[in-house]
């Protein structure tokens, strides 16, 4: 950093411009860090959806149809972890126990033995053996059960794992193939560029509903199969932002400098010129993880999603639809995807603020 651009931050010691737990803070990265606290709605917003994300990571803690821990004859298990047979508790079958059953709910409660059940006793995949469904809101199923008997509010728990992991992994992937993209076109220039744009534009005009009706029909939708249908389509949003940002960077002397001194195009393009870019790319991320996420909904909407039975929001607004007598269906799953993109566009604003060269904290 130049003489001038540290006189515009104050005196600063040489302690706070070096590695602190490991993250280089030099003056500009602390303002950025203050711009994004000072936008107290952005700070609150990252915070929440952190802790809410990190406890839908151990949902299997939080939601299951096992306990967690066992106490049988002076033993612990810990099914949740590990699989025990009916044999081991009494029964008679060499298969796994089922914990939910009469008979060993009352082999769990005799004499000394104890089991600790997780703060919902249901999985995503557990279905209530009484009928009718869809049921209301009770004590024991506190957002009630969706048209299978399913407790909703262990499926709002891991779709809401489900929805992030997705939307993170693809912004990931679209991220590191957008900018690669961008960063050859706006280096090299020329014939390479030109014919990369006619190619990206005529990929941004194929019917993208259409290709996933026709990817639907020939494989069985799932996880990996939704995921890489999706990046075909969405590693095009960064391209035009790190292009623009290598060609006007490209000619800059220290870059004509660093040729005459014989250093490579790759050192050159990565080490000298994509900080320049990770400007407009890191500002940009929080937008795609919210289309991301809304894509995903809108395909399991539509049932083209994920396959039958996953702990899906979408579905769960699909059922909604398709029981309108049972409007806590509708209401949960658009509460819960309001609540989460709401989160990450708030989060978009403090990050575009913290790295808008405009703001400046006082």
């Amino acid at each position: 950093m130049s003489d001038a651009a540290m006189q515009d931050y104050g005196p600063l010691s040489g302690a706070e411009v070096h590695r602190v737990m490991g993250i280089r803070v030099t003056p500009l990265n602390k303002r950025r860090w203050q711009n994004f606290k000072r936008n107290r709605r952005g700070y609150w917003s990252a915070i929440i959806f952190m802790i809410v994300f990190v406890l839908s990571l151990f949902a299997e803690l939080i939601a299951n149809d096992k306990p967690l821990m066992v106490s049988y004859g002076g033993e612990l298990k810990f099914p949740v972890l590990f699989v025990y047979t009916d044999e081991e508790f009494g029964g008679f079958l060499p298969t796994e126990a089922e914990y939910r059953e009469d008979f060993m709910r009352e082999a769990l409660s005799e004499g000394d033995n104890w089991a600790l059940w997780p703060l919902v006793e249901y999985d995503y995949r557990t279905p209530k053996a009484e009928g009718p469904f869809p049921q209301a809101p009770t004590a024991e199923n506190w957002l009630g059960t969706d048209d299978q008997g399913r407790d909703v509010i262990a499926r709002v728990i891991y779709g809401y794992r489900l929805s992030v992991l997705f939307g993170i992994m693809l912004t990931i992937l679209s991220t590191i193939i957008g900018v690669c993209a961008g960063a050859v076109q706006g280096y090299y220039g020329g014939w390479l560029d030109l014919i990369a744009q006619r190619f990206i534009e005529i990929w941004e005009g194929m019917p993208f509903f259409f290709i996933i009706l026709i990817f639907s029909a020939l494989f069985v939708p799932g996880f990996w199969t939704l995921l890489f249908i999706l990046l075909l389509f969405s590693w095009t949003a960064l391209v035009a932002v790190v292009r623009a940002e290598f060609l006007r960077a490209r000619n800059f002397d220290y870059v004509r400098a660093a040729r005459a001194l014989g250093v490579g195009n790759g050192v050159i393009m990565f080490k000298h010129l994509l900080p320049n870019a990770m400007v407009a790319t890191i500002t940009f991320m929080p937008f795609i993880l919210t289309g991301a996420i809304t894509s995903l909904t809108a395909l399991d909407l539509l049932g083209l999603g994920l396959p039958p039975g996953s702990p899906s929001l979408g579905e769960l607004l699909a059922q909604g639809k398709a029981n309108l007598q049972a409007p806590w269906l509708g209401i949960t799953g658009f509460v819960v995807i309001s609540f989460m993109l709401t989160l990450v566009m708030f989060m978009a604003e403090a990050v575009r603020d913290a790295f808008d060269p405009r703001k400046s904290f006082a």
